[in-house]
């Protein structure tokens, strides 16, 4: 028994392998001709590259927002270390004023 492939679900996915198109009796024959058939492979190839091009700046735009946003997360970081530091500074300069009150005192 010799099982034959669907357009949904051909035997093959080998464009090789596949059995040849027959011609369309709705088209006349010799319609297409080999410059626009090399042209729609262009534009095929083109429209893929085109795509391709799409995804690769895609990619650069999510990349160029992860370093922005880690940049971002830098700073914050730096901030808050800086703001950490300059509370303990303050502490640490009350704790010298007193103790120089005291020294003064007795």
């Amino acid at each position: 028994m010799n099982i034959t492939g669907t357009i949904d679900r051909p035997l093959t996915h080998d464009p090789k392998k596949q059995a040849p198109m027959k011609p369309s009796t709705s088209e006349p024959a010799g319609s297409v001709t080999p410059d626009s058939a090399s042209g729609a492979t262009e534009a095929r190839q083109n429209r893929t590259r085109e795509m391709q091009l799409m995804q690769e700046a895609l990619a650069r735009a999510h990349m160029h927002e992860r370093l922005h946003e880690a940049q971002r997360q830098r700073q914050a970081n730096r901030l808050a270390v800086a703001q950490r530091m300059q509370r303990r500074a303050e502490r640490a300069s009350l704790r010298a004023r007193r103790a120089l009150a005291m020294a003064v005192m007795q």
